[in-house]
C-alpha cells in the first residue's frame, strides 16, 4: 500500500467513525435501549455479514430493521414467513408475457422481496427447510438462480432473520450447517424499566419522529472493503482461533465442561465472523487495528449458535450463553 493509499484508508476510518456516532444518534430517535443490538448489527453490516435477532413479540425488532434501512438510504423488504410459502415467493417467478404489437409470448422474470438491500426476514423457522434454503442460498452466494438464470442481487445485501423463541409450535428449526451462516446472534431483550417509560411517552402521542439518511449504499461498500483492510496482529489471530478451536468437544484444548457439555463446536466460520467482527468494532471505536478486548467483545453473538449443547447440557440447565461467557473465562 503506498503512502497515499494509506492516508487516503485513515481518512476514511476517520469518516467511517463520525458517520457511525450519527447512526446511532439518528436511530435512537426511533429506537428507545437496544444500544448493544444496535452495535452488533452495524458491525455485521460493514463485515458483509448477516444477523439472526431472537426475541419475544413486541420489542420492535422490525422497527429497528426499518429504522436502520432508513439511515442508511437502503432499499427494504420485509418477507412474512408462514408454512405455505413457497421459495418463488422469495425470490421470484416468471411469468408469460405477451408483445402487444407481435402477438409473441415470452417469459419475464418478475424479482421477488429478496432483491432490496435489507431483507428482514420474520420468522424464518416458522416455513419449511426447502423456502429457508431459497433465502440463505441467497445470502450466500448474494445471487439467485431461476429457470437456469442468475440474477446478482444488489450490494450491499444484508439479512435479518428473526424468531420467536416462545412458541415452537409448527415451527421448523434451522439446521446448524444453515444457522452457521448468520454472522451474528443478537438476542432482544426486554427494556429496562426507564427505557419502557421513555417508549410509552413516544409511542402513544402524534409525534413520529422521522431520521435522516446517514449513509448511501455506495459509502457503505466502500467501508466493507475499508474494513478488510485493517491490518491484525498475530496474537489476535491466534486468540480467536483458540476460542473457536476450545469450542471442539474432540480437541485436545477442549476444557472438561465442553466435553460434558457440547455434541458439536463451531466452525473455521467462527474464527473469521471473530476476526472481522473485532475488526469493525475497532474502526467504529476509532482505532485502526482489533485488540483481544475487541474479539472477546463479539465472542458472545458469533459462538451462541454455532455450538450444539447435548442432553448433558440441558438437564444441567445450562444454556448456549452460559457456556460461551465460562469458555471466555477459561481463555482467559
Amino acid at each position: 500500500m503506498t503512502g497515499r493509499e494509506g492516508a487516503a484508508d485513515v481518512d476514511a476510518a476517520r469518516e467511517l467513525k463520525s458517520s457511525y456516532d450519527a447512526l446511532r444518534a439518528e436511530i435512537g430517535t426511533v429506537i428507545i435501549g437496544q444500544d448493544t443490538v444496535v452495535e452488533q448489527l452495524l458491525i455485521a453490516l460493514l463485515a458483509r455479514g448477516h444477523c439472526l435477532l431472537v426475541g419475544v413479540p413486541g420489542l420492535a425488532k422490525t422497527l429497528l430493521i426499518k429504522t436502520l434501512a432508513e439511515v442508511l438510504d437502503l432499499t427494504f423488504n420485509r418477507i412474512q414467513f408462514t408454512p405455505d410459502l413457497m421459495p418463488s415467493d422469495i425470490t421470484g417467478t416468471e411469468i408469460i408475457e405477451e408483445n402487444v404489437t407481435t402477438g409473441s409470448k415470452s417469459f419475464k422474470f418478475i424479482r421477488g422481496p429478496v432483491f432490496a438491500n435489507v431483507v428482514l426476514a420474520d420468522e424464518i423457522n416458522r416455513t419449511p427447510p426447502k423456502t429457508q434454503a431459497a433465502l440463505l442460498e441467497a445470502m450466500q452466494e448474494h445471487r439467485v438462480t431461476a429457470a437456469g438464470q442468475t440474477y446478482t442481487l444488489q450490494e450491499p445485501f444484508f439479512v435479518l432473520a428473526t424468531q420467536n423463541p416462545i412458541e415452537q409450535e409448527g415451527t421448523y428449526p434451522l439446521p446448524e450447517a444453515q444457522l452457521d451462516r448468520f454472522m451474528f446472534n443478537l438476542w432482544v431483550d426486554y427494556p429496562s424499566h426507564d427505557e419502557e417509560i421513555r417508549i410509552v411517552k413516544a409511542t402513544t402521542s402524534m409525534a413520529r419522529p422521522t431520521p435522516r439518511r446517514i449513509l448511501t449504499g455506495k459509502q457503505i461498500a466502500h467501508f466493507q472493503d475499508l474494513v478488510r483492510k485493517v491490518p491484525v496482529a498475530d496474537n489476535v489471530i491466534d486468540y480467536a482461533v483458540r476460542i473457536t478451536t476450545m469450542t471442539r468437544p474432540k480437541s485436545e484444548t477442549a476444557p472438561k465442561f465442553i466435553r460434558d457439555w457440547l455434541s458439536w463446536g463451531a466452525g473455521p466460520r467462527a474464527s473469521q465472523s471473530l476476526i472481522l467482527g473485532a475488526k469493525t468494532r475497532a474502526l467504529l471505536d476509532g482505532r485502526h487495528s482489533p485488540d483481544i478486548a475487541d474479539v472477546r467483545k463479539v465472542t458472545g453473538p458469533t459462538l451462541r449458535h454455532r455450538i450444539v449443547p447435548n442432553f448433558n447440557a440441558e438437564a444441567d440447565g445450562v444454556t448456549a450463553i452460559e457456556i460461551v461467557e465460562r469458555l471466555l473465562q477459561e481463555a482467559g
